[in-house]
């Protein structure tokens, strides 16, 4: 959002939000915690986004507190640093120095089982004992070296790891494999989560919102209430760029729910929201916002559906893997999400209704960007698709600008193109909030910027009703609004933006 800010950790309060991760060791909730953040990151390393650093800046990294430091860590000691050197170097209490160091070294021993598998019979197998550096005597079963021999060693490895925290994705890393591939495997073996309870009432009288937390063990406090159940998965933490708006429509969502007579079941991973609290919803579940997470959360309470259109642009992403996994997704369909997401589509949607849009385009690759912008002429706004909140949008107005955000640390993938739009300078930029059923859209009302278009609308101030605009653009974007949430079908909230720029 901010690429100028300053990421050194000081006594300066620099947090916008905060995610809560439970688990029964320490490894666990930080792994947890990790893929909680929403930042394409799904554990503290081996899961396919380490980068790594020179030993010289790496060092520096770690003696100067920064937002990224617990990643450095991992790869000082994937790189063999002992715990006393991070210590003199982080100032971190060695207890939670050698838990990170047992993660990275159970990380190591993944990856070393998949080239063994490449390169040895079964005659070589050996045991892992070596690459596991701890100080104390006595492990846990979950934490001892195991012996590839063994009859159940793809049960154990799986709930070894699990009981580390790991996630599916750092599995299919480690093994070469798809992450569908791990949950398939995983369940083959019954290597299931288990949800304990978290008593909000320190057991002094019963609670009657208990809230729950996934883990690896023998025990399952899970309750069955018989009921009809619906889920919602929350917004998770609160970012720069997303306001409040998505936790209260998950809040009216579980309210409006629960006064038709269904059991409301609330997903989110953050703890300062109205969601989490104890008397929004019936059961809570204070898990990350992942595919694999949400997933056990639907095998475990088997719900007649799930929204995901009220927690923003987190469980967006997540549809269209929750649908092809066999999830009843309810309201608006992946399918008119992706038409919303899609730039193509999109703008082949916009033809067929006749409505008016700039020349855009998208691109994965820094040529393709460059050619969409002399098409279409400069200056343009660039931004990643399915994201939220401004992300990493720039406005550009030569070549050398674009290629230069193309080679950015932005991540561009044939599914997550880059967005290529023209920019009309001085225009006035209107936003639309309606509902729709799929045939009658209310729009709630049009609100018209007070910063110029370019000011992302999550950033800028509004005002209702529209202070400069003439009737008949007010008819026609009423009227454009309309026509999009009836081909897109949508059943539930949608928002539109809108550059209007002298009478169009």
């Amino acid at each position: 959002k901010f690429p100028q800010a300053d990421e050194t950790l000081t006594t300066r309060m620099k947090s916008v939000g905060e995610a809560m991760a439970i688990g029964r060791t320490f490894k666990e909730a930080l792994q947890k915690a990790l893929r909680s953040l929403e930042i394409k990151r799904f554990g503290l390393c081996g899961d396919g986004a380490d980068k790594q650093i020179d030993p010289e800046t790496l060092r520096l990294r770690l003696s100067i507190p920064n937002a990224e430091r617990i990643f450095y860590l991992a790869q000082a000691f994937q790189d063999g640093m002992s715990i006393d050197e991070a210590f003199e170097l982080t100032k971190i209490d060695k207890w939670f120095l050698r838990n990170v160091q047992q993660i990275v070294s159970e990380s190591q021993r993944l990856g070393s089982a998949r080239v063994s598998r490449a390169v040895a019979d079964v005659s070589s197998a050996t045991t892992f004992a070596t690459s596991a550096t701890y100080s104390r005597r006595r492990l846990p079963h979950f934490e001892r070296p195991m012996n590839t021999r063994d009859e159940c060693a793809t049960r154990d490895k799986l709930l070894r790891a699990k009981k580390l925290g790991f996630s599916d994705r750092q599995l299919a890393v480690a093994g070469g494999a798809a992450e569908n591939e791990i949950r398939t495997k995983r369940k083959s073996a019954d290597v299931i989560p288990t949800y304990r309870l978290v008593d909000t009432c320190a057991a002094e009288f019963e609670a009657y919102t208990p809230y729950y937390y996934s883990t690896y063990g023998d025990e399952n406090e899970y309750r069955e209430s018989g009921k009809r159940k619906i889920m919602i998965l929350g917004g998770g933490p609160n970012r720069i760029g997303q306001g409040i708006e998505f936790d209260y429509c998950c809040v009216h969502a579980a309210f409006a729910l629960r006064e038709l007579g269904f059991e409301t079941i609330m997903v989110n991973s953050n703890p300062e929201t109205v969601s989490t609290d104890y008397d929004t919803s019936d059961k809570l579940y204070f898990e990350p916002l992942t595919l694999e997470d949400v997933l056990n959360i639907y095998d475990q309470e088997k719900p007649e559906g799930v929204f995901v259109q009220f927690g923003g642009q987190t469980p967006l992403n997540l549809a269209n893997g929750l649908k092809a996994a066999g999830v009843s997704i309810l309201g608006t369909q992946p399918e008119s999400i992706e038409t919303a997401e899609d730039r193509q589509l999109f703008a082949a949607m916009l033809d067929k209704l006749g409505l008016r849009q700039t020349p855009s385009g998208s691109a994965v690759t820094t040529d393709e960007a460059a050619a969409i912008a002399n098409k279409t002429g400069y200056p343009v706004l660039v931004r990643p698709s399915f994201v939220l909140g401004g992300r990493a949008m720039e406005l550009v107005y030569n070549e050398e600008d674009l290629r230069r955000y193309m080679t950015s640390a932005i991540e561009v993938t044939p599914d997550r193109p880059v967005l290529v739009d023209r920019f009309l300078e001085d225009a006035i930029e209107v936003d639309v909030d309606c509902i729709s059923d799929g045939e009658t859209t209310v729009i709630g009302a049009i609100m018209e910027h007070i910063e110029e278009a370019g000011i992302h609308s999550g950033d800028s101030a509004c005002v209702i009703p529209t202070f400069s605009l003439p009737q008949k653009v007010l008819e026609e974007i009423s009227a454009a609004t309309r026509a999009m949430a009836r081909e897109l079908n949508v059943q539930g909230l949608m928002n539109v933006q809108f550059a209007v720029k002298g009478e169009d």
